[in-house]
């Protein structure tokens, strides 16, 4: 285990809570108002982020490839972060909150435990990484810990088949944006990678939602929800967005989505103390099943070193 692994297991601590913060502030606040806003505030802590370490790198200071790398963009690479953002961040938003809102927690929980099993195929096709058996074998014990923990509850088609298939391609556009972005990120830093990319997809997003967010009654909104709203930004966006990509750059994008199935975990247990949802033995089991599956594939870690390109 290494300081990336630790500050992954912060990643999944920050998303897993993050779902019952948004189901509490989507009582006020509709689903894409509320993204719209956060994603404005996730993309100008990073804006001034960015410009913040450009500045000390300027005048000599040592900074880590986490925040700043000096290599210089080239047109491909402009021409990535354009389309990853629009991927990545406005078509993966849009799916994902709206898919949430159309479908059950248990049924978008158990589609995205499916990611990592996603990643480590595509990127096993495309020979960004080499998949050990022992690797598949976790994936597999940790997917079955993700349906002990919510697919015995999860009933898919009928009323909520158009929710499902949304979620569905939210994840194929995490999918294609984790991969599409590996060659930047071995040249980028992380942080300047995702906050561009955020910036690109983020500000089209708001100008779709600009209609709903006008009708929302921002003065009769609570502090509590306003403050749900900064720290769902700044966590779950900025903090966990940039730990994201740093394990996709030190450990390679199947090894770190493998860490995304102890998501609907944390969520469980956060709903089970903050919402007093229940929490059964064999969510129990499923949950040590995931832990599990997390550390085996980590024991089968082999990756490629690709030309970079």
């Amino acid at each position: 285990m290494t300081r990336v692994d630790g500050l992954l297991m912060l990643m999944v601590l920050v998303w897993g809570a993050n779902f019952s913060v948004l189901k509490l502030a989507f009582e006020e606040v509709p689903p894409h108002p509320f993204n719209a806003v956060r994603l404005v505030i996730a993309s100008a802590v990073f804006l001034v982020a960015i410009a913040y370490a450009k500045r000390r790198a300027r005048r000599g200071d040592a900074l880590s490839s986490i925040l700043y790398t000096p290599h210089p963009l080239t047109r491909r690479d402009r021409v990535d972060l354009v389309w990853l953002g629009l991927v990545g961040h406005l078509g993966y938003q849009f799916f994902f909150v709206g898919g949430v809102a159309l479908t059950s927690a248990s049924n978008a929980a158990l589609i995205v435990g499916a990611t990592p099993a996603l990643l480590a195929v595509a990127s096993a096709l495309l020979g960004r990484e080499r998949i050990s058996l022992l690797h598949w074998i976790g994936a597999g014990v940790s997917g079955m810990g993700i349906y002990l923990v919510v697919g015995l509850g999860a009933s898919f088609g009928g009323a909520t088949v158009r929710g499902d298939l949304m979620v569905l391609a939210a994840m194929i556009c995490w999918t294609t944006f984790t991969l599409g972005a590996v060659p930047l990120i071995r040249r980028h830093s992380p942080l300047y990678i995702t906050g561009m990319t955020m910036v690109f997809g983020g500000l089209p997003y708001v100008v779709i939602a600009t209609p709903q967010i006008l009708r929302v009654p921002w003065l009769e909104v609570s502090a509590w929800t306003l403050g749900a709203l900064v720290l769902s930004a700044t966590l779950a966006l900025n903090l966990a967005y940039i730990i994201w990509y740093v394990g996709v750059q030190r450990l390679g994008p199947a090894r770190t989505s493998i860490y995304s199935n102890g998501v609907p975990v944390v969520a469980m247990l956060v709903a089970w103390v903050w919402l007093g949802e229940p929490l059964t033995w064999y969510k129990i089991l499923g949950a040590a099943a995931v832990i599990g599956g997390v550390l085996l594939t980590r024991l089968g870690r082999h990756l490629l070193r690709p030309a970079l390109r």
